[in-house]
């Protein structure tokens, strides 16, 4: 944390995802995983935002959290993200943690866990790794009402539910 940041509590950690769970919302038919991401300035305000894009865009790189930290970069116009927020309804994979880790964003919020891709504790933890330059605080699942966390699971849930079926 960079000092610039607030205190999480469990109210900023909700409306952050609440956020991010709009990006998440499957919009018709489509291909792409719903995981959405925010990333908000040191006032909560949302700098840039993103949903998964790898389908619609043919971009392996275009999970919700690098189209979100792209567009954050934009519109501050510069790529250091320090003090920011990225809050993601999944948790993020190794790419995603380490385009964190190099944006130096300060605190990442994540709504639920991914035992196969997690990079912030479940299988790895690359934003915690006291080896890299930058460590973001990681507010994890458990710090959020568990309404708003389930939220985030059933959304990819019902995602793969309805893709079994067809």
């Amino acid at each position: 944390m960079t000092g610039m940041e607030r205190p999480a509590t469990r109210a900023g950690i909700d409306a952050a995802l609440r956020r991010a769970l709009e990006y998440a919302e499957p919009v018709g038919d489509d291909a792409d995983v719903p995981v959405g991401a925010v990333v908000l300035d040191p006032d909560g305000a949302v700098l840039g935002a993103g949903r998964n894009e790898r389908e619609a865009a043919g971009d392996p790189t275009a999970h919700a959290e690098v189209v979100a930290l792209r567009a954050a970069a934009r519109r501050r116009g510069e790529w250091r993200l320090e003090g920011c927020t990225l809050a993601v309804t999944l948790e993020p994979c190794t790419m995603c943690a380490g385009a964190v880790v190099l944006a130096r964003i300060g605190r990442v919020i994540y709504g639920t866990r991914d035992a196969k891709a997690g990079a912030a504790g479940s299988l790895w933890d690359v934003l915690r790794d006291q080896r890299l330059n930058h460590r973001p605080e990681v507010i994890p699942p458990d710090l959020a009402s568990p309404d708003v966390a389930s939220r985030c699971g059933e959304v990819l849930t019902a995602f793969f539910a309805r893709r079994r079926v067809r």
